[in-house]
């Protein structure tokens, strides 16, 4: 089987603006690192490309039409469409995104290199063989695509809950008493800054990719620390404990979960463990932030320091809350956990199904998936 370089058969640039240049009201898709694209009022570009996530998550995605882009994702279009199929590119990309992360350079964030994706080697396969694996795959993603529905919807359930037991955050229509997140809270701690092994460690540690953009906890990807005495006082999360994403991307700084965990499990210096006193529940305060209002809160404050934004535990404190009675706050948080259970088991259906994508894409780029 014949083999090209990515480079030579694609235009590959980025994109030129800032995060903030979002536009919760904008027309067209904004294309940043994050899974989600978010909202712009122009467009610079009107093309069929395949998007890759420069830094942060490392996503990839296709898109046909008039969009925006991030400073650091990178747009890649094919020279020549009746030769190589954008999609065929999309469905490459989104398997060899590992060997991306793989090859990634930096600290807490990392970055892909412009050589990693030029020298990416893709089959030169003909546009019969692409156009099978095309249809292949995309029937597959189709079945991803309804059961992520399926999950979003119960995502959007929990949104609609909050919404009618307490109200709109931004009117407070239900007049609750107002004040502060630290009225709220015993105890703030920052988490370890200890390295963490792939493997050996006796405590799974929790960082900031294991917290998803919606607020859930993602234990798929789990690396191990060993703790003193001391340290597992200050440095272990338990059960019921709320877990806020610190520095980040501005757009997913502030991402907040709640640990469901039976065992304690350790977390990492970019988190911050928050405990509520009497006052309040932590799923509570998590829909809280987690509500279209609270990301709007997130977004605006956080600072941006060398491409990364922050926000620390006394800004976390001084974010403005209603208080609705403890009771009410226990029946939504009961609630939750219900539809937390239904989640769970959606999730690992997911689970399997990309499996079984991932198997048929390492087949048809392998050159196997024919060979019956």
């Amino acid at each position: 089987m014949k083999w090209v370089n990515l480079g030579d058969i694609t235009k590959i640039r980025t994109g030129r603006l800032n995060a903030n240049a979002a536009d919760q009201d904008g027309e067209y898709p904004f294309f940043t690192c994050s899974v989600d694209p978010l909202k712009i009022d122009q467009y610079s570009y009107d093309c069929e490309c395949v998007l890759v996530a420069g830094n942060g998550d490392l996503n990839v995605k296709y898109y046909n039409g008039k969009f925006d882009a991030y400073q650091r994702v990178y747009i890649i279009e094919s020279n020549n469409n009746e030769k190589y199929r954008v999609k065929y590119l999309y469905y490459f990309l989104k398997g060899y995104v590992q060997i991306l992360r793989d090859n990634s350079i930096g600290g807490v964030i990392k970055y892909i290199r412009l050589g990693d994706l030029e020298n990416a080697r893709i089959p030169a396969l003909s546009i019969d063989e692409q156009d099978k694996i095309i249809d292949i795959l995309q029937q597959s993603e189709a079945i991803i695509s309804k059961r992520k529905q399926q999950i979003e919807a119960l995502s959007s359930l929990k949104q609609s809950l909050f919404l009618d037991m307490f109200g709109d955050p931004y009117s407070n229509n239900k007049q609750w008493s107002t004040g502060r997140i630290g009225e709220l809270t015993s105890s703030t701690q920052y988490g370890s800054s200890k390295k963490a092994d792939e493997n050996i460690g006796e405590y799974p540690i929790l960082r900031m990719s294991n917290i998803t953009y919606e607020g859930n906890m993602d234990l798929s990807d789990l690396k191990y620390i060993d703790l003193n005495e001391k340290d597992k006082e200050k440095h272990l999360v338990y059960q019921d404990e709320l877990l806020f994403n610190r520095t980040n991307s501005r757009e997913l700084v502030g991402k907040t979960g709640v640990y469901n965990g039976d065992e304690p499990v350790a977390f990492a210096g970019y988190l911050i463990k928050l405990i509520p006193n009497e006052k309040a529940n932590t799923r509570f305060i998590s829909g809280y932030l987690n509500s279209v209002y609270g990301k709007k809160i997130l977004f605006n404050m956080a600072k941006n320091s060398i491409g990364m934004s922050n926000i620390n535990a006394k800004e976390l404190r001084m974010i403005r809350i209603y208080t609705p009675p403890i009771e009410l706050q226990n029946k939504y948080a009961e609630t939750i956990l219900e539809i937390d259970k239904k989640e769970k088991l959606l999730k690992k259906g997911l689970q399997q199904l990309n499996v079984l994508f991932n198997a048929l894409s390492q087949k048809a780029f392998n050159g196997e998936l024919f060979n019956d």
